[in-house]
């Protein structure tokens, strides 16, 4: 038998968030300042409500535990994860321990978490994945509004992120024909357009990979990415390069638009600053990702992989 989970309901398209009815009462948690989020609140139409703006990027437990601590007496009536990944991922959290139900409202369009069972802290300053029923959100919405006044940067970051988990979720071991059907086509979604400039499509690309690969797994290629992220490395930027060495190795039917789309994007080349043996014995104990990839994963492959980044033979 196979199973699939995703948000009990999912509102999505042009003004979805303004179009959306929210909760009295309820808790908004973010990472931005309030002359951004003053922005996309008023956006939403939600009037009353609490704010928590002081997720840190790359969260950790001491976040979670900040929003639990300074929030649980106030009774809200739900928590709302208005941000990227970092925000959705302490509301992941944070919600199930308060026993409140958790609205997902991603603003960047890669990382898929507003679909998923995954949530990714900070564990004494290393990053684990996690994989809970409890993270799964009751509501999603998902609105290209956000786009708008974006950088770039952080935009290609993100659909990166989504390519990447859309291809590696297409390739695990541990997908089924449902969660194939969507990370294929989230991937023929955001590759035309990136390969074609609309933008304005990422957002539902993003969203079909989060709910394939968020109901299998992503593989090598994110296994990769940890060794960079925990040097300061952008996830998605990290990606651009760990994603396409890994589809090579993999012989992955997506290594040539994939590694085709990346260089459209123009990300630099990456550089590994860590010890290559120490990184690798690093990435092989990331089993989460390397027990589902296509094909068994030694060390000395993920020496060759990293060696590849590092001299840019992508």
């Amino acid at each position: 038998m196979n199973t699939v989970r995703i948000p009990k309901v999912i509102n999505f398209g042009e003004n979805a968030l303004g179009e959306t009815e929210y909760p009295k009462n309820a808790l908004i948690v973010t990472t931005v300042p309030p002359e951004l989020s003053d922005k996309w609140i008023a956006r939403m139409g939600i009037t009353d409500y609490m704010l928590y703006d002081q997720v840190k990027p790359e969260p950790s437990m001491d976040d979670v535990n900040a929003v639990i601590s300074q929030f649980k007496d106030k009774d809200p009536s739900c928590l709302i994860g208005l941000g990227g990944g970092s925000s959705m991922d302490v509301v992941k959290y944070a919600a199930p321990e308060m026993k409140k139900d958790k609205i997902l409202i991603p603003t960047t369009f890669g990382t898929g978490a507003e679909m998923t069972t995954y949530c990714v802290l900070k564990f004494d300053g290393k990053k684990k994945l996690l994989r809970e029923d409890r993270f799964l959100a009751d509501m999603a919405v998902v609105d290209s509004y956000f786009l708008d006044g974006t950088p770039q940067q952080v935009i290609n970051n993100s659909v990166c992120d989504a390519c990447a988990q859309a291809t590696e979720g297409y390739d695990s071991k541990l997908g089924n024909d449902l969660t194939r059907t969507l990370c294929k086509q989230a991937f023929e979604i955001l590759y035309d357009a990136i390969m074609n400039d609309k933008p304005e499509n990422y957002p539902y690309g993003s969203m079909l990979s989060g709910m394939g690969f968020g109901n299998c797994s992503t593989t090598l290629g994110h296994a990769l990415s940890y060794v960079f992220s925990n040097e300061g490395v952008p996830h998605g930027y990290s990606l651009s390069s760990c994603t396409t060495v890994a589809h090579k190795h993999n012989k992955s039917i997506f290594y040539d638009r994939f590694k085709e789309a990346m260089e459209k994007l123009g990300f630099d080349k990456l550089e590994l600053k860590t010890d290559i043996s120490e990184a690798a014995d690093t990435v092989m104990t990331d089993r989460g990702h390397l027990d589902p990839n296509p094909i068994p994963i030694s060390k000395e492959d993920v020496v060759k992989c990293l060696e590849d980044i590092n001299a840019g033979n992508l």
